[in-house]
């Protein structure tokens, strides 16, 4: 399988895992290694690791000179995301939700970065990682030491203690998916195949099937490494790009992340590269499969998966779709000039793509595979290759369990916005306390603001952005209906609030509601990215596998809600601007935010678990127009679902299969901070009657408080795509908080404890 040296470091992957000079400069660059020595530690030293913040721009930077290391000390929030002693003082014990919200706040503050936003992880799904560390290998990119050992501490802090393996994401159940891309990982990172945890995990996958038994997109990725023949990956032809757009199934009309994913596929498919073979590679085939890898028949293994990764069967029409691609278009009717044509046309949207987004793409899917494609096109030594390596470090998040894979380059705006709001529902925002930290953070979301639309906006597909803000930051540049809301709302709660200076001007908020009327649906609702360009029918296209609701854009309470508070909060200020268009807008939205109530009561959640997150936010929508529990029935049932879930001691907790499910589900862990401050919240914008209620689970969020005035981790929070789950860490603060200060604002008369 493989010698090791002294180190424990495995031959195979010895030409890619190199040691920094001692006498680096601070720049953050993997190319730029100059003492080479194949290295991979137990651990590294943890009081070493710094977060860089550069204008939003997150990247985490592991010092080894010794010098650089007195001249650029540890912050407080680099020990806290690294789970390193805080020595935060104890506080006065809250004996009011407010004393709790000022407690929680003088320990969140310590969290916000220099640029004035809070970072956090976003971690969570386990197919990141190796998107990334793949893409490094196949395209010769080094990995320092200390990325090495920290990813390979990462993945066997997260190995199911059971049967070894990987699931889909943090908390879910083993999946080929997840084991054999995860295994890949700590193989190209240095770990041997006879360490007991590479014993015990492939023995898991063996029972799984093996890598013939993966989803479409880990076949995908061992075939670019050449670990997998092409043959077992179902056809995904560039040429599709060359569709005219009224074509019900053009790839334009795809939800944007499932589109930006295909452009890479597709170009890498048609052109059929794989890696260069390497001892490891080798290996790799005797190790990932059950079958004699020489004997394999890798065509029929394309739709061979797993029952556990299979939780969205491809359909007959798939099916058939892809046997004519294979059979007809593929042998008979493909020409060279054809291929051609699309290869070209998808490496020219790429190569808009980084344009638009300064090479960070869209997310860690899409832009590791990019990266691929301008190495095969342009070689090792081209500028968009050369960036594309840069902007990596800002998708990969430092933590005491180690190196890991965020969604997107961070969460910056959205969870900014939502800190500001949290001050404002204390009533916090004129106090003196507090007017540094909130003048950083309206510094950060006016800096933030994205100013243009995107170069040839309708060539490359995307929606109108002037005037928005993304979920991440500016480079990223993609406009999201909810985080323009929230970021809006922030902005001109402060720009209102006696004292605070006006960043962004009239013309520069006028762009923003210009777009956010750009978001709404035929029915009403919104969606995330950009209405949606085809019908539901598009999911029997889903050729992910592991994903629902992945093949185009859907209707969601919480953009919906996120878009409505926004307009609602605008025509206060200014009633002048677009008056009826943001009457009917609102009246529309609220309209469908009635006809997507279950009949249970509750509503769906898609970017939060589950009826909980979403039945706060329809039940905002309502009370916006003046709707609550005493003369709306849509209030009063969302409210009575909501009661009828609190636990005993108060709190909610439901559980992440809820979304996979379409059914409410409880947390086997018990009550949650974060779902509870959901639910209250949810309770007090409808006027739920019964305080008692309310006051029960302000009560445990109160008694979830430590003494510094943190709350401490829980279950995760966020989904996507129904099935896959990921991390909103800074929730425990900002939903906490707000929950806790809409209280004390509403009821400032009553005791909670």
């Amino acid at each position: 399988m493989g010698k090791k040296d002294a180190a424990g470091v495995s031959s195979e992957t010895q030409p890619l895992l190199e040691k920094s000079s001692t006498k680096k400069r601070l720049s953050f660059d993997l190319t730029d290694h100059v003492a080479k020595r194949q290295r991979i530690e137990e651990r590294t030293d943890h009081t070493r690791w710094r977060m860089r913040d550069d204008k939003g721009r997150q990247s985490w930077v592991y010092l080894e000179d010794d010098q650089a290391l007195k001249d650029w000390p540890q912050s407080f929030a680099d020990k806290y995301f690294l789970g390193l002693p805080v020595n935060a003082p104890d506080l006065p014990k809250p004996t009011t939700p407010l004393d709790a919200v000022r407690n929680g706040l003088e320990f969140f503050e310590k969290l916000q970065l220099p640029s004035g936003h809070w970072g956090c992880e976003y971690g969570g799904p386990m197919f990141l990682l190796p998107c990334i560390v793949i893409a490094w290998y196949v395209t010769k990119t080094p990995i320092p030491w200390y990325y090495a050992t920290e990813i390979k501490n990462y993945l066997f802090a997260r190995a199911n203690p059971e049967d070894g393996g990987w699931g889909l994401h943090i908390e879910g159940e083993t999946s080929v998916f997840g084991t054999s891309l995860n295994y890949t990982v700590l193989r190209i990172v240095g770990v041997d195949a006879d360490h007991p945890v590479m014993v015990k995990a492939r023995a898991t996958l063996h029972k799984m099937g093996g890598a013939t038994h993966a989803p479409h997109w880990a076949k995908w990725w061992l075939a670019v490494m050449g670990v997998a023949q092409w043959d077992i990956v179902n056809p995904t032809p560039p040429e599709l790009w060359l569709l005219p757009d009224w074509v019900p199934i053009a790839p334009w009309r795809w939800w944007i992340h499932i589109r930006q994913v295909f452009l890479p596929m597709s170009y890498l498919w048609s052109k059929r590269w794989q890696a260069e073979e390497t001892e490891l590679i080798r290996s790799l085939r005797q190790e990932l499969f059950v079958e004699d890898w020489a004997k394999i028949n890798w065509a029929s293994h394309r739709n061979t998966i797993n029952p556990r990764d299979n939780y969205h069967p491809k359909t007959w029409v798939l099916n058939t779709v892809n046997w004519c691609l294979v059979n007809i278009w593929n042998p008979v009717l493909r020409t060279q000039a054809i291929a051609k044509k699309g290869e070209e046309w998808a490496m020219k949207l790429i190569e808009m793509e980084n344009e638009n987004t300064d090479h960070a793409d869209l997310a860690t899917v899409s832009g590791p595979m990019n990266t691929v494609c301008l190495y095969v096109k342009e070689g090792p030594d081209s500028y968009a290759v050369r960036r594309h390596r840069e902007r990596a470090h800002e998708f990969l998040w430092m933590k005491d369990e180690g190196l890991l894979a965020n969604g997107t380059n961070g969460v910056q705006c959205w969870d900014t916005a939502f800190a500001i709001q949290a001050v404002m529902d204390a009533g916090l925002t004129e106090d003196p306390r507090w007017r540094p930290m909130l003048m950083k953070a309206l510094e950060f979301l006016d800096d933030q603001q994205i100013r243009e639309n995107v170069k040839d906006q309708d060539k490359c597909y995307r929606q109108q952005r002037k005037g928005g803000w993304a979920f991440s930051n500016k480079d990223q540049g993609y406009a999201v209906s909810d985080c323009v809301s929230e970021a809006l709302k922030s902005v001109i709660i402060l720009q209102k609030t006696p004292g605070f200076p006006t960043l962004i001007d009239d013309r520069r908020i006028f762009d923003a509601i210009d777009t956010l009327l750009t978001y709404q649906n035929p029915s009403g609702g919104c969606s995330s990215y950009e209405p949606p360009r085809a019908g539901t029918w598009m999911e029997v296209l889903n050729a992910a596998e592991v994903f629902g609701n992945i093949m185009v854009e859907y209707e969601y309470p919480e953009c919906t809600t996120a878009v409505v508070t926004a307009l609602s909060l605008f025509r206060n200020h200014w009633p002048e601007y677009r008056t009826k268009e943001i009457e009917r807008f609102i009246e529309r939205a609220v309209k469908w935010i009635k006809t997507a109530q279950k009949p249970h009561g509750g509503w769906y959640g898609s970017w939060g678990i589950c009826f909980t997150y979403a039945t706060m936010f329809a039940l905002e929508s309502l009370a916006s127009i003046g709707e609550t529990y005493k003369n709306s029935d849509y209030a009063k049932r969302g409210c009575d679902f909501l009661i009828s879930k609190q636990r005993e001691d108060g709190g909610w907790s439901e559980h992440y299969r809820a979304c996979e499910t379409g059914e409410y589900i409880e947390h086997p862990s018990g009550s949650q901070v974060v779902m509870t401050a959901w639910a209250v919240i949810a309770l007090m914008k409808a006027d739920y009657p019964n305080l008692e209620h309310i006051k029960k689970g302000i009560k445990l969020i109160m008694d979830r408080q430590q003494s510094n005035g943190e709350w401490l981790q829980e279950a995760i929070e966020g989904v996507f795509n129904k099935s896959c789950m990921i991390s909103y860490p800074n929730y425990k603060f900002t939903f906490t908080l707000k929950a806790l200060g809409m209280f004390a604002r509403k009821y400032p008369n009553e005791t909670v404890v």
